[in-house]
């Protein structure tokens, strides 16, 4: 059995994982790094942390990460992207219900300190979210459920397998209802892109080969909030610290059309653009944070802009575009 470390981070080798990571090892933890992926497909492989690769679907893998037990684990392992890959692919995040409860299983049986799970806005009920001038969503509209199908409903399961194992076995859980995390060393192309890497590589590639059109799904008035990187990392270590146990939202508050995430970027960029409206998969029709509880229970919430968060993701992506492309 693999030796008790400060923070075991399931997922590590994605997005917000490999951000997570380095942040723990920034206050001299000791971390435990495990994800599906191959090594050299993680998108940050920090050298002084255990790396391992194993399918965390697997009870007997799981029990391997967690070791003798762990302060801290923070569960972020699922299949996810953005709208055109859950919308496309609801099986597969259903069957991130594997890790999710196997990962509970392990960290009861080690006795951990913390259990952080990541759950979504997705579970949001859909009916509350008909209007692209969406009343913000309150952590209660998630009843009664209409989650997003697939991905959305794993999430809302696997939430409530984190309060039971609470309420039944003593482990202490914590979750974070993420909004629309982005920002640099994240997916940006390949159909797992959310709207924000997929709206900076479109304008990266409209800027370097001098085009003026690009193309946007659907009539690009839907609504959505966008949570920087830093923001969620913050957020998420706070959440496992902290005494709330339940789920609060972990976005910002900060509305804008899609239309105006393209002409946003395409300003940062120095560019003019026109904006080509085809079909693709939309999604809910507005989405925004509440962040009445955060700011009650932690006096805190999400406050890095919109322009100034796109302008960091822009930078990177642009020069991502720039090498893959050779541009």
């Amino acid at each position: 059995m693999a030796a008790s470390v400060d923070a075991v981070v399931a997922g590590a080798g994605g997005f917000i994982g490999g951000h997570l990571v380095a942040s723990l090892l920034a206050e001299g933890k000791s971390v435990r790094a495990v994800d599906v992926k191959p090594l050299d497909e993680w998108y940050q492989v920090h050298g002084d942390t255990e790396n391992l690769q194993r399918d965390l679907a697997d009870l007997e893998a799981c029990r391997e990460a967690v070791g003798d037990g762990a302060a801290e684990v923070y569960n972020l392992a699922c299949n996810m992207g953005g709208m055109g890959f859950i919308e496309n692919n609801k099986a597969l995040c259903m069957l991130s219900v594997l890790p999710s409860t196997h990962m509970l299983m392990a960290a009861k049986d080690a006795e951990v300190g913390r259990f952080f799970y990541s759950s979504s806005a997705c579970v949001y009920a859909g009916y509350k979210q008909t209007e692209a001038n969406i009343a913000p969503l309150k952590e209660e509209d998630a009843y009664p459920a209409d989650a997003e199908d697939g991905y959305g409903w794993e999430k809302l399961f696997s939430e409530r397998m984190c309060r039971h194992f609470r309420e039944d076995f003593g482990l202490e859980t914590r979750i974070a209802r993420y909004h629309n995390i982005y920002g640099p060393e994240g997916t940006w192309d390949g159909g797992r892109e959310k709207a924000p890497a997929a709206t900076c590589r479109k304008i990266a590639l409209a800027a370097l080969k001098g085009e003026k059109t690009v193309e946007i799904w659907g009539d690009g008035e839907q609504t959505r909030s966008f949570t920087y990187i830093d923001d969620c990392v913050h957020g998420t270590k706070m959440f496992t610290r902290g005494d709330v146990t339940e789920p609060l939202n972990l976005g910002s508050s900060e509305l804008t059309t899609i239309n105006n995430l393209y002409y946003l970027v395409a300003d940062i960029a120095g560019i003019d653009i026109e904006l080509k409206h085809i079909d693709g998969p939309l999604g809910v029709r507005g989405r925004n944070s509440d962040n009445t509880l955060i700011q009650k229970y932690y006096g805190w919430e999400p406050s890095i802009s919109l322009r100034e968060g796109m302008t960091k993701t822009y930078e990177w992506v642009y020069n991502e575009v720039k090498a893959k492309y050779s541009l």
